[in-house]
Formats: structure tokens, C-alpha cells, sequence
């Protein structure tokens, strides 16, 4: 399938098309972040592009994610290739997302941080979303903040250490390849610290 492709302000899946569809479309946004658990992070970020195009879609709907029959999901989900490497509970979680922006926003993404009056606001409602924890719902805010003009007043003390700028933590401050490659060298080096903490604890035990 062909797209007529603009050049995209996001570049977390560093795939032209995956990067096109993120930046025009808060619910593929949105659902990237969701993806985003135990899985590469570009990879994560590339699938509501794969989901677009098995619905023959060009832009997500909620209100198609929520209606639509759980195994049928489930197949979009598995490809090949898949969309996630636990396609099944993915899809499943996806769709309880889908369902909770139909019934609390009327099917926007994008309403869930529309006229937020401050940032401690817009993380208790991305907290509230099926699948968003406390980490997941900050580093989505900082993504919004750093990159999607969404910044109301303390949206960086919100976000804590994702929000902080000039970080390399998180899929918010991914914005070429190279940036990339640092968080991912940051990530790693962060897992490696917690196990050798934890090594450390079990140590004196």
C-alpha cells in the first residue's frame, strides 16, 4: 500500500511512514506508548502504522478499536510480522484502551490532554488509562511535552526525570538515530545499575 507521505516532526520508529502516521494522529501516538513493554522501542512505536494498514485505514479509530471483534484483533495483532511480540494480550489491551477513550472522551486521544489546566492534572488522567502505570504515564507526558506542543504549567515537574531537558531517558527524547542509540545505551546502563543493586542487597541478606 502506498502513502502520500509528509515528512514527519516524530521520529521514534525511525520508519518514514510508522513516523508519519505518529505525528499526525494522537490515538497511533498514544498507542505506541502503550506497545512500548518489553519490546524495542522503534518497534513499538512502528505498530500503529502495521494496525493502519491490516484495517485498511489511514488514520486510527477508537470507536473501530472498541467494536471490533476481539480475534479478529488478535489476528491484525499477529501478522506476520507482529505488532508486538505478545500480540495477543497487546491486542486485548489495546482494545480495553480503545473502550475507555470512547466512554470518558468521546474517542479522542487528543482530549485527554486538551485544556489540561496543569501538569499534575494531565498525569492523573493518563494514570487513569487501561495500561498506563506510573512510568509509562510519565514518559508519555514528557513525549508531549518535547515534542508535541503540549506543555502546561508544570508538565516537566510532572514528567520527573523524563521531563528534564537535554535528557536521554525515554522515547521522548528520541528524535534521529543517534538519540536513539543513547537512550537505548541509557536504558540498559539503568537495568544493569538495578541489578547489580539488587545483587548487592541479596548480598547482605
Amino acid at each position: 500500500m502506498r502513502h502520500d507521505l509528509r515528512v514527519p516532526t516524530i521520529r521514534i520508529a525511525q520508519d518514514t511512514a510508522a513516523d508519519e502516521l505518529l505525528s499526525r494522529d494522537p490515538l497511533a501516538l498514544l498507542i505506541g506508548m502503550l506497545l512500548d513493554q518489553q519490546f524495542p522501542m522503534e518497534r513499538a512505536f512502528a505498530g500503529p502504522r502495521l494496525l493502519a494498514d491490516r484495517l485498511g485505514v489511514e488514520t486510527l479509530s477508537a470507536v473501530q478499536l472498541a467494536e471490533c471483534d476481539p480475534e479478529v484483533l488478535q489476528r491484525h495483532f499477529a501478522g506476520p510480522p507482529a505488532v508486538h511480540r505478545y500480540p495477543g494480550s497487546m491486542a486485548g489491551r489495546t482494545q480495553e484502551l480503545a473502550r475507555a477513550l470512547v466512554e470518558r472522551y468521546d474517542g479522542r486521544a487528543d482530549a485527554v490532554w486538551a485544556d489540561v489546566p496543569d501538569g499534575a492534572t494531565l498525569l492523573r488522567r493518563l494514570r487513569e488509562l487501561p495500561g498506563f502505570g506510573a512510568q509509562k504515564a510519565a514518559i508519555f507526558l514528557a513525549l508531549l511535552g518535547k515534542q508535541c506542543g503540549v506543555t502546561p504549567p508544570g508538565w516537566r515537574q510532572a514528567a520527573g526525570d523524563y521531563g528534564q531537558e537535554g535528557a536521554r531517558r525515554s522515547v521522548a527524547d528520541i528524535t534521529d538515530p543517534a538519540s536513539l542509540a543513547e537512550v537505548r545505551s541509557s536504558k540498559q546502563a539503568a537495568k544493569q545499575a538495578a541489578k547489580e543493586a539488587r545483587a548487592g542487597r541479596s548480598g547482605t541478606d
